[in-house]
């Protein structure tokens, strides 16, 4: 027992069917030459970039022997003194000496 529906989709499928033959079937014939497209253009591109890249980098890491050098440590910093920096020392003024105490007659004092 078959519904109706499903009958109308066999013969559907039949007909469809029956409008493929063997030349629909067939391979298409090969492309004639070679053709250069923007894929391959842009893969040939890429490739010569990247070699370039490596030889680059070949040549900086390989011809410049100071470029991967690290460089020595720098002492830690100190305050500056005239002695480190070379530069003549500024002499101090010295202090003035005691002041003596001027003596002089007592006075005498008055009464009220």
């Amino acid at each position: 027992m078959t519904s109706p529906v499903e009958e109308r989709l066999r013969a559907a499928l039949a007909a469809r069917a029956a409008l493929v033959t063997y030349r629909d079937l067939r391979r298409d014939a090969p492309p004639q030459g070679r053709r250069w497209g923007t894929h391959r253009v842009r893969a040939v591109a890429f490739a010569v970039l990247g070699a370039a890249a490596a030889v680059a980098a070949v040549c900086v890491l390989a011809l410049l022997p100071g470029a991967t050098a690290t460089p020595d440590p720098v002492p830690p910093a100190r305050s500056p003194s005239p002695a480190h920096t070379g530069a003549p020392a500024v002499p101090t003024p010295a202090p003035a000496p005691p002041a003596a105490p001027s003596v002089s007659a007592p006075r005498p004092v008055e009464s009220p």
